[in-house]
């Protein structure tokens, strides 16, 4: 029995073409340091670029400006680094265009299923006369008998030229810091997709727009103690001010804003948009010491009776019971986002509501034991594995209920 952590290797060097092939075999575990090495390429971002079917170059960790060849030649790999050429071993850069294909391949294969939902009556006179009727590129379509008219579902994203696990993968990856070129050229280099990142943005503009209509309707159940903060932020080259305000024991992010003062109607503003979503008023709001924070607060939330009304906690300090670093740590998760952005192009951007909707539906958090703001707040959607492609199609089942009249007898 081989102690935890070691692994056994079998090696066979043989000599092709005047080049030492290394064939290795049974690999255990992924502790040896090449390997490791090897899969920190691809972490690092590093790319490798793939010359005809077997030969590929993989940039050196040392020097910017060179490369190595690696080819594959029958069973075995070869490599002109010095580390294969004198040790016989696979080297990292052999074992990076492994994992590379490995990946590649697994994200070829990956195939998406969309369920259609089930259909009982006509979308244009709600008749349940309707039969199935063939497919219209991937959907199923309807045919109704009482209208004679042929319909799909649309499940948000009828017309839409790429998967929607595509443009989903674009949605996250966006919101988790990636920017949109970058985004741009994984889909060439994985997918042979050749998307202008311009038409990744449009994405984004059309589903947080969606999603932030049906969002906005969910009544969060929350602890009562809200925390409000601003920072700066550049907007169209101006800097500017971006207002945020959470609830502490959900961590559920209930309003954003962003300004060009901290003025009394800016705090007020945010006041007003937290109350909206929390269908009530808090028994305690944090913030800092700015003034305008007082005064809104005071037109905001005061009432007559004392045993009503909300407390201010505006004297706050670093450390103790009496802090806002819920906040200001939200803030610094922010600020990662927005300096891959180097600034907002527009006030009304959907990446300040995008990122409303990552953090409070999509990302889970450690400190709320892996749910997402949403979860604690009881607010339970039952996403699937693909929170984005799920949040969609609840959204638009919300949107196409709330627009088709009731009929009455």
């Amino acid at each position: 029995m081989l102690p935890k952590g070691i692994y056994v290797v079998t090696t066979i060097s043989i000599l092709l073409k005047g080049r030492c092939l290394v064939r290795k075999m049974k690999i255990q575990t992924l502790q040896e340091p090449r390997m490791v090495k090897g899969y920190q390429i691809l972490i690092n971002g590093d790319k490798i670029t793939q010359l005809d079917k077997n030969s590929f170059l993989v940039p050196s960790q040392s020097n910017k400006n060179l490369k190595y060849r690696v080819e594959k030649i029958g069973d075995g790999w070869w490599c002109e680094c010095p580390d294969h050429q004198y040790r016989l071993v696979y080297c990292k850069h052999i074992y990076a265009v492994q994992f590379w294909l490995s990946l590649k391949e697994k994200l070829q294969k990956q195939t998406v299923t969309i369920k259609t939902p089930e259909v009982y009556q006509c979308k244009f006179c709600n008749s349940p006369n309707i039969i199935k009727y063939g497919r219209k590129g991937r959907k199923q379509a309807y045919h109704c008998k009482n209208c004679n008219r042929t319909f799909v579902v649309d499940d948000g994203f009828r017309k839409m030229r790429y998967d929607p696990q595509v443009i989903t993968a674009m949605l996250d990856l966006y919101f988790k810091g990636v920017s949109l070129r970058k985004l741009a050229d994984h889909l060439h280099q994985f997918f042979g997709l050749k998307i202008n990142f311009r038409t990744i943005h449009r994405w984004i503009e059309r589903y947080i727009k969606l999603m932030s209509e049906y969002v906005s309707s969910l009544v969060p159940e929350l602890s009562g103690e809200f925390h409000a903060d601003e920072m700066n932020v550049k907007v169209k080259g101006n800097w500017k001010w971006l207002w945020s305000i959470m609830d502490k024991d959900t961590r559920f992010l209930l309003a954003s804003q962003i300004t060009e003062k901290r003025e009394i109607e800016d705090a007020r503003r945010l006041f007003q948009k937290a109350k909206a979503i929390a269908k009530t008023k808090p028994k305690k709001v944090v913030t800092d010491g700015l003034p305008a924070y007082r005064k809104a607060f005071t037109k905001e939330f005061w009432v007559r009776n004392k045993a009503e009304r909300p407390e201010h906690i505006s004297h706050i300090r670093l450390a103790g019971d009496i802090n806002n670093n819920l906040i200001e740590r939200f803030q610094g998760t922010r600020r990662e986002r927005d300096k891959v952005l180097r600034g907002m192009k527009k006030d009304d951007t959907p990446i300040v509501e995008g990122f409303d909707i990552y953090y409070n539906f999509i990302r889970p958090h450690m400190a709320l034991n892996g749910k997402t703001p949403a979860e604690k707040a009881n607010i339970n959607l039952n996403l699937d594995q693909n929170r984005w492609l799920s949040l969609i199609k609840q959204a638009l089942n919300h949107h196409t209920e709330r627009d088709t009249p009731n009929e009455t007898n």
